[in-house]
């Protein structure tokens, strides 16, 4: 290796501050999602090509309100928990991190089957809700609900104790794993897959994910963390995760409201599911983002509550400067081979590339901004958070109303995309007010990027 490059190698593969940490889980988030990003768009290739893009976007409207509603049962607690479970440790309250594991898987399975049985009485109940076609496959896909709200629970447990991998493999590399196996099961049994044999695929996965999640987190707490009685502070935890919440649900409506007013718009299932493809194709790129954010929550969280605000400051910088350029790289090589990689779905979505080329935009303007919204959410001004994305979600409605019905696909991708630049101006001008720039401190063992 070249001297230059020897000594920042070194540290980050043997050091032991927290900069180094921080940069191996990095790492290895991304070496996670670039093998989940593989599988899932093999999933996703093999389930248009089997299926056709009707049934294909049949499935994708369903699978987007599970991951709307799956994450929102936790009711702020799969966020709330990256920042107290490292408070608690840091402090030695071992009685209250107890609680707080405690709590936060009762409440999510509670809200996930409450959740699930007033959706199905709604679709169920007043058929002028839903066209008929989703109707089937919408009603297996929510049986998925609450162990896909406890797999985000775990996840969120997983990144508070810097267990990169029980966080993200479970929900990112073994669920769609599983999904595929259960897909291919009901395929060579029964008959081809269709919208519904997929759902009711779904919902098996993420059972069986959520328990092998759970057992492995079990068994690494059990040979790790301080016995204690457990002690609860429930009124403190629920006005603290209420926020997050918030946050939580104005994210995930943002970045999957596109798909919601499209059905709503009456547009087609087919070209719901060409705009899917192009979606998920793009969309490759933010395993980058997420991968960053998923090592600086836990880290923004301790720095913020030992008060080293410069510090926090001065890692922000560098997590942006790591989110963007990779992104950006990985936006110029997708869009390259963007038509072939569209192709692969069908003949049928290649006319979805102008969709990328729009989207790619918008992520990568998402991209600047860094892990900044996290930062925001973990160090006490998640009320201001909230409010910035309730802006980009109306921005993002509105655009959306307005743009879809001249425009179709098209006219989705440049409201999402303009929501995600306005969200990506707020946030960064937020944390300059709130976190301003100072002298370095603290870890002086962090890797620098080249």
């Amino acid at each position: 290796m070249p001297q230059g490059l020897r000594q920042p190698a070194e540290t980050l593969l043997t050091g032991s501050g927290e900069g180094a940490r921080s940069g191996r889980g990095a790492i290895t988030a991304f070496a996670i999602r670039i093998a989940s990003a593989f599988l899932a768009f093999l999933s996703q290739i093999l389930l248009a090509r089997w299926m056709g893009a009707f049934e294909f976007g049949v499935f994708s409207y369903s699978w987007v309100w599970v991951l709307v509603l799956g994450s929102l049962v936790s009711a702020g607690f799969a966020t709330s928990v990256i920042r107290f479970l490292p408070e608690y440790r840091e402090q030695g309250k071992w009685e209250l991190f107890h609680g707080f594991l405690k709590t936060g898987r009762a409440i999510t399975l509670g809200l996930g089957i409450v959740t699930a049985l007033i959706a199905l009485a709604i679709i169920t109940g007043w058929s002028s809700v839903l066209d008929p076609v989703y109707v089937l496959p919408l009603s297996l896909a929510l049986i998925s609900l609450p162990a896909y709200g406890l797999t985000d629970f775990q996840d969120g447990v997983g990144r508070a104790q810097g267990w990169i991998d029980l966080a993200l493999i479970p929900p990112y590399i073994v669920r769609p794993i599983f999904l595929f196996l259960f897909i291919g099961i009901f395929y060579a049994v029964a008959r081809p897959p269709d919208a519904a044999t997929a759902a009711l695929a779904l919902a098996a996965a993420c059972w069986l994910t959520a328990l092998v999640q759970y057992l492995a987190q079990r068994r690494r707490f059990a040979a790790s963390l301080a016995h204690a009685t457990p002690a609860y502070a429930p009124r403190h935890w629920v006005r603290t995760s209420l926020p997050l919440l918030m946050i939580d649900g104005f994210t995930l409506f943002i970045l999957n409201l596109d798909m919601l007013l499209l059905e709503y718009l009456r547009i087609t299932p087919d070209q719901i599911g060409i705009y899917f493809a192009a979606l998920k194709t793009i969309s490759l790129i933010a395993f980058v983002h997420f991968s960053i954010s998923a090592v600086a929550m836990p880290r923004f969280a301790a720095l913020h509550a030992r008060g080293e605000t410069s510090e926090v400051r001065r890692f922000l910088g560098k997590m942006q400067k790591w989110c963007f350029w990779p992104s950006a790289l990985g936006a110029a090589f997708l869009l390259l081979i963007g038509k072939p990689l569209l192709w692969l779905f069908g003949p049928d979505f290649v006319a979805a590339y102008p969709v990328m080329v729009i989207l790619a935009l918008g992520l990568l303007a998402r991209a600047a901004a860094g892990p900044a919204q996290n930062l925001l959410a973990v160090c006490g001004h998640q009320d201001k958070a909230a409010m910035i994305l309730l802006a980009t979600l109306l921005i993002n409605g509105g655009l959306g109303l307005a743009l879809i019905p001249r425009f179709g696909i098209e006219g989705a991708a440049i409201a999402i995309a303009c929501a995600f630049a306005f969200e990506a101006i707020a946030t960064i001008l937020l944390t300059r007010r709130y976190f301003p720039a100072g002298p370095a401190s603290g870890d002086t063992t962090s890797w620098q990027a080249p």
